[in-house]
């Protein structure tokens, strides 16, 4: 199954207790440190839209990318509900373009762990440099290798809520450092029985300075790494990396 497939109907409900307007006034405060006020932000891998609404909010001409066709009716849905737009549109961010040069590209929420190989990061960076302005910047955030390799492993877990269950089963491949997320959920209906459905997420735990010598070598430059939601370096045992490079 296609990952974030029939996980879109329940996303939301998955992530109630995420901030996304802190998070947006965090970027919009890391995106400054670069001399950048987004105007227009390119969000790749903006699934449900959460992150790409907030930015709307703070003023942004915002354009949202997910290959997800779920998540994008979900997204079109919330921004509809809200009274904003965006244009929303079903791209691989590897292969993203733009009618015009935008101020900003940004990946939040661990899309950059889903680029499993150095051709594809290569690739979303390549693609993202085209299209940001001369001045204007890339942020992005990813799950640390501590927290995927260390915390998560080999884990397995589960949590029950009053709609929705689900049991989580990770397998890690250090060698390559990939780890497999099977989750299988349980969504309870209006009758009360629960439907069943199954999902497998595949992600790498990339190396700090692995992204900050391929940013470089894709024309990246002014490359700054910081902690999570911070403007300091990352500390031993840090979860997230957010990562801020400005184009040239």
């Amino acid at each position: 199954m296609q990952p974030y497939g029939a996980l879109a109907d329940v996303y939301d409900a998955m992530m109630d207790d995420f901030d996304y307007p802190k998070w947006a006034e965090y970027y919009r405060a890391l995106l400054g440190r670069a001399g950048v006020s987004p105007g227009t932000v390119y969000d790749a891998g903006c699934g449900t839209g959460s992150m790409a609404l907030e930015f709307a909010k703070l003023g942004a001409r915002v354009t949202g990318a997910d290959l997800s066709e779920a998540m994008l009716r979900r997204a079109a849905e919330k921004f509809r509900r809200a009274g904003e737009s965006a244009m929303l549109v079903r791209q691989d961010i590897c292969d993203l373009s733009v009618p015009r040069p935008v101020d900003a590209v940004v990946a939040a929420c661990d899309g950059v762990n889903y680029l499993l190989t150095e051709e594809r990061l290569r690739a979303f960076f390549r693609a993202a440099r085209r299209a940001i302005r001369p001045g204007g910047a890339l942020a992005f955030d990813i799950s640390s290798r501590h927290k995927l390799e260390v915390r998560l492993g080999n884990a397995f877990f589960g949590e029950e809520r009053d709609e929705i269950a689900y049991l989580w089963e990770n397998r890690l491949d250090a060698e390559r450092h990939l780890i497999r997320m099977d989750v299988t959920f349980f969504v309870r209906e209006a009758d009360g029985r629960y439907r069943r459905f199954q999902e497998e997420h595949v992600q790498r735990a990339h190396g700090e300075e692995e992204l900050v010598r391929l940013l470089r070598e894709e024309g990246f430059s002014g490359i700054e790494v910081f902690g999570d939601r911070t403007f300091a370096p990352p500390a031993e045992g840090e979860e997230r990396l957010h990562f801020l490079a400005r184009r040239a």
